[in-house]
């Protein structure tokens, strides 16, 4: 068990919009202010996504990301994990234009094509800020995140080999564990491997405990001592599986692209304030919070300074 906790904190992303709560930051200014938020409240890695400004939709592209980038490293020494995933209705190369530009020290990589079916939320709110938002949840019922092991590869040579970064290995399921040993084998990637389950995705893998437990197994017998494991779980099942996580020696990852609440019915009102509040769960359990610096030693990261931005 790994006394050093990392936390991620997930600031913004594609699946939640305005509407669903006034606090998810949505421009530069506010993406980088609850950044910098969050690394004071004991973040040491920050996952981020980019928004076009005029419309809220979700962006890749790279001026989008590099009006936020910049800031943010100048306001906190985190580890800026780029998406390479985007929004599930953009092509490879659109996915990628921000990160093969800003050539971060860590990317986030899905691990495996989905259903990505997010259309219950549609019906849970009547009104929207943007006309694009409800229209787009709807037809989640017929959307396919596509993640082939070609586009896989894509992202591990171009963002890994040639720009140096390493990855969070997005995992929804227990097939994702097995395409990432698959291109372990292959050379593509080298330990150590920073894993994140994923759990509660209408598509992937349920959040119940005993999903936790079969991921943690097979991940234990598939990459033995050469992983590092940490716990996402959307929605309400955020602070309980990271619980979990922490007190079994994992690593955690919270924020508002993940889970808009801080209680049953209360909208957490920053990305600082979940960070905050699993930062004490995880000191309460023995578990002393990864630094930035410490996060890049465990992880193997190539150093901020090496970096586009």
């Amino acid at each position: 068990m790994s006394e050093k906790i990392i936390i991620t904190c997930a600031i913004t992303g594609s699946i939640h919009t305005p509407t669903m709560s006034p606090h998810l930051p949505v421009t530069a200014a506010e993406i980088t202010g609850q950044s910098i938020g969050a690394a004071e409240a004991g973040a040491a890695i920050l996952h981020l996504h980019a928004r076009n400004p005029a419309t809220g939709q979700p962006s890749a592209r790279a001026e989008d990301f590099m009006a936020f980038l910049p800031d943010i490293k100048a306001g906190c020494g985190a580890v800026l994990n780029l998406t390479t995933g985007g929004s599930a209705v953009m092509s490879l190369e659109e996915r990628l234009d921000g990160p093969l530009k800003a050539e971060p020290e860590m990317c986030s990589l899905n691990m495996g094509t989905m259903n990505f079916a997010l259309y219950p939320l549609a019906d849970r709110y009547d009104t929207w800020l943007h006309d694009w938002e409800r229209p787009f949840l709807q037809d989640s019922d017929d959307l396919v995140f596509k993640n082939t092991p070609r586009d896989i590869a894509q992202v591990l040579v171009r963002m890994g080999r040639e720009r140096g970064a390493r990855f969070e290995f997005e995992c929804y399921e227990v097939g994702h564990l097995y395409m990432l040993r698959h291109f372990a084998d292959r050379g593509l990637i080298e330990p150590p491997y920073f894993i994140q389950f994923v759990f509660g995705v209408l598509g992937g893998i349920g959040a119940d405990p005993e999903n936790f437990h079969h991921m943690k197994r097979m991940a234990d017998k598939l990459f033995g001592d050469d992983y590092l494991f940490s716990v996402l779980a959307a929605g309400r099942q955020q602070i309980p599986f990271a619980t979990m996580a922490a007190s079994m020696g994992g690593h955690v990852r919270v924020g508002l692209e993940d889970n808009l609440y801080i209680a049953k019915g209360e909208l957490a009102r920053s990305n600082a304030e979940q960070v905050g509040k699993i930062r004490r769960i995880a000191e309460e359990l023995g578990r002393r919070i990864a630094s930035p610096d410490d996060a890049r030693q465990m992880l193997g990261l190539k150093g901020a300074d090496k970096t586009a931005f």
